[in-house]
């Protein structure tokens, strides 16, 4: 195809070094005569004309893994691309379409589908393969799905490895170390009754921790309950080792969140489901506070695709993927403003935040504090809403606000990732630096500023600070965790490219997985745990 003759931009390739037109000309390069190309070709010799070779543009679209978007855009610039390439499954489905199908077969979740499923998967998602595909990748890079992975719980710790081996250490008060006992572990010490078994989530709470396997399997251990753990009213009987969820048989898990008052998860094809905390429908449903049974999140959510849940102290977020774009629901308590809709009303049923249109912002990870929220977006910018006691918000004071605020001061910032935990806050951006804001009690911030003569390392930060610690690992920052519990000290896990696991924070139960020395509580600066997730 001729750009020139076509009317569309021409076609930047990276990756080369522009040269001016004076050092072509002292190379003394031969001129040859302008040859135009189409995509269908012509009969001159050289040629190697698109439509005579579809096969081989299919393998390597496949092979370099493009961005849906990127799909879209071959597309739109030739009609090669968009036209029937008269190929099996489906004869109809362009060249574009299919390549998009075949990354799609790719994904561990997408693999076990029947075509039924895959079909509906498709039709949920707006009716093509490119936006099924974009849907599994906005899951796959919120969640860290497939990826290590460390979960900094409520005075315990989880840690899975790339190949799906799951560690725990720390409290162990309620069996929620899944060893079969009730004693505390220092260091990591592998889940051994889950051999043979490959974990891609987990997800810890109060006493409680949930595991979700790559078959979809939600398996729990801690104490029986789905809701109000941390005050005892549920879960008097504890389980020590994992048990396979047996009222989620029927549901093909990818996600599990839990909160104080309920417990939700989140199937493959992107529908959520809450347990317990039915009292009064607060979660859009009327059930007993001890119901086992999954509950689904209707109203606005009945036919819009989910990629990630995150779950607070009394409320849950959801982060939408549709035609349109990203969008994030809220439902339950809204105390602070933390639902992002500008008031402090409860919402009983999934509602819109319109906010973030209106920031022309694009939603694509959300991430629930105790009583505060944030997001990253397409652009790296980053919001927070909520609560803002001890400057958790990063805005530079303690105000709440009930819709989603852009952190000015992170305007430079390409952020990629979030963490929230009970008034703290992390950012990681795209270069592996990591800042962090909010409360510093248990030296969970990560600041040292005791050390360089500043003052209080427990000090509170009102906007965000590069967690110059951090920097001294020499190593990109991949994820970072952080304890979301209003009764617990908080500590804080950062994750390496290479699987390298760091912990910092509160250490009294053993949950950072080092030893302390002369009856030390926490740890300042940040020290690698003897442990390779990689």
């Amino acid at each position: 195809m001729d750009a020139t003759t076509s009317g569309t931009p021409t076609i930047q390739y990276h990756n080369i070094p522009d040269q001016s037109g004076t050092a072509i000309a002292a190379a003394s390069i031969p001129t040859f005569p302008r040859q135009v190309r189409h995509c269908f070709g012509d009969s001159s010799p050289g040629e190697f004309p698109l439509a005579a070779n579809p096969s081989i543009v299919l393998h390597v679209l496949t092979a370099c893994n493009l961005d849906p978007r990127d799909l879209a855009k071959l597309e739109a610039t030739c009609s090669f691309f968009r036209r029937p390439a008269n190929f099996t499954p489906d004869y109809e489905l362009s060249i574009s379409e299919l390549a998009a199908l075949d990354i799609c077969q790719k994904r561990a979740i997408f693999k076990p589908m029947t075509d039924e499923e895959c079909q509906n998967l498709k039709r949920k998602c707006g009716g093509s393969w490119k936006l099924a595909l974009r849907f599994l990748l906005a899951g796959e890079a919120c969640c860290r799905r497939e990826k290590s992975q460390a979960i900094a719980g409520p005075a315990h710790s989880i840690a899975v490895t790339s190949t799906g081996v799951v560690y725990s250490f720390g409290s162990n008060t309620s069996g929620q170390l899944g060893h079969g006992t009730m004693e505390e572990e220092w260091r990591p010490q592998q889940i051994r009754s889950l051999q043979g078994i490959r974990i891609i989530q987990a997800a810890a709470g109060a006493g409680r921790t949930m595991l979700v396997s790559d078959a979809g399997r939600v398996y729990a251990f801690g104490k029986d309950s789905f809701g109000e753990a941390e005050f005892g009213v549920q879960g008097t009987k504890l389980v020590a080792t994992p048990q396979l969820i047996e009222s989620l048989r029927d549901i093909f898990v990818v996600q599990t969140a839990i909160g104080n008052f309920f417990t939700a998860v989140l199937s493959r094809e992107g529908r959520v489901y809450t347990f317990s905390w039915g009292k009064d429908r607060k979660l859009g449903h009327q059930t007993e506070p001890n119901d086992v049974e999954p509950q689904p999140l209707l109203g606005a959510l009945e036919d819009v695709p989910i990629v990630q849940i995150a779950a607070g102290y009394c409320y849950l977020l959801c982060l939408a993927c549709q035609p349109s774009g990203m969008s994030v629901y809220s439902v339950g308590c809204g105390l602070g403003g933390k639902l992002g809709h500008g008031s402090r009303m409860d919402e009983k049923h999934p509602r819109l935040i319109e906010k973030f249109r209106l920031l022309n912002l694009q939603p694509m990870v959300v991430a629930t504090g105790a009583w505060h929220a944030a997001v990253v977006a397409r652009d790296g910018r980053v919001c927070t809403w909520g609560w803002g006691r001890y400057g958790c918000l990063g805005h530079g004071n303690e105000e709440c606000e009930s819709v989603p605020k852009v952190v000015e001061a992170l305007i430079k910032v390409k952020a990629v990732h979030v963490a929230t935990g009970d008034y703290t806050t992390f950012v990681l951006s795209e270069d592996g630096d990591v800042y962090s804001f909010g409360c510093g009690e248990s030296a969970s911030l990560g600041h040292n500023t005791a050390a360089e003569g500043q003052g209080n390392r427990h000090a509170n930060v009102l906007s965000p600070e590069l967690v110059k610690s951090l920097k001294q690992v020499k190593e990109k920052v991949v994820q970072v965790s952080l304890t979301n519990s209003i009764h617990w000290n908080a500590h804080t896990f950062a994750l390496t490219e290479s699987g390298k696991l760091y912990a910092f924070g509160a250490g009294d139960k053993g949950q950072l997985g080092v030893e302390l020395m002369n009856n030390q509580t926490e740890r300042v600066n940040p020290e690698r745990v003897d442990i390779d997730l990689e």
